[in-house]
């Protein structure tokens, strides 16, 4: 088969569509994750002993399933659920699920990241803010939580790439993402070689182009320390 028949516009277009969309449903993604994982990681670093149970629950149950299982939960579970509640039929948008389902997924990752990054600020920080009269939340948001971020940017954009490539997972409830596109291409012409080794060439660029923004901007915050 003539290999050229690939390298036509419509088909770069489908693929950079699709490379689009898993950028974007990472993107999306990853900082709800974030938001998410701030939360979690301080109910784990909570006296309340009711809010540790429930961020250590949360974590371990997302950390020990696997990523398919939690997108079909909610793509094919929380209808079902909805229905013995209500009597009612629901239908997920599959957008909404995706990014739903890898959001609650990359929170618990971040969860932890937050709780170790938050951990390895210098006691003596704290102490200072209550010298200060600052009170306990104003540490966190003033003081702990600025100086844990900038502690995880590596691992940080190490779960934005693993998020990027596990949104091919999205293409079994019907997102059209890079490799589903890719799938796709190779639906039309009953060969899949070419089209999957060009969606390796995008996820190649996004993810080694996101690891070198990654490492420039580590070395300007090391300059500025």
């Amino acid at each position: 088969m003539d290999v050229s028949v690939f390298f036509t516009w419509d088909n770069f277009f489908i693929l950079l569509k699709g490379a689009g969309m898993s950028l974007g449903i990472a993107s999306i993604s990853v900082c709800c994750g974030i938001l998410l994982g701030i939360v979690v990681a301080l109910c784990k670093l909570s006296g309340n002993k009711v809010l540790r149970v429930i961020g250590n629950i949360y974590v371990e149950l997302i950390r020990g399933t696997p990523m398919l299982l939690q997108i079909l939960f909610f793509f094919l579970g929380v209808p079902s659920l909805y229905y013995m509640i209500t009597g009612s039929s629901i239908r997920m948008n599959i957008y909404l699920c995706g990014i739903v389902s890898l959001s609650i997924n990359s929170g618990a990752y971040m969860a932890e990241l937050i709780r170790s990054s938050i951990q390895a600020v210098d006691k003596g920080q704290s102490e200072a803010g209550y010298t200060l009269g600052l009170s306990h939340q104003q540490i966190l948001r003033f003081i702990v939580l600025p100086q844990a971020m900038r502690r995880i940017i590596p691992p940080f954009v190490s779960e934005f790439i693993t998020l990027i490539k596990d949104s091919s997972l999205l293409g079994s409830i019907g997102v059209i993402e890079l490799l589903q596109a890719a799938r796709n291409i190779g639906n039309v012409y009953y060969n899949f070689l070419i089209p999957l080794l060009m969606a390796t060439v995008l996820y190649l660029c996004m993810t080694v182009s996101i690891s070198r923004l990654s490492n420039h901007l580590e070395k300007r915050l090391l300059i500025h320390d």
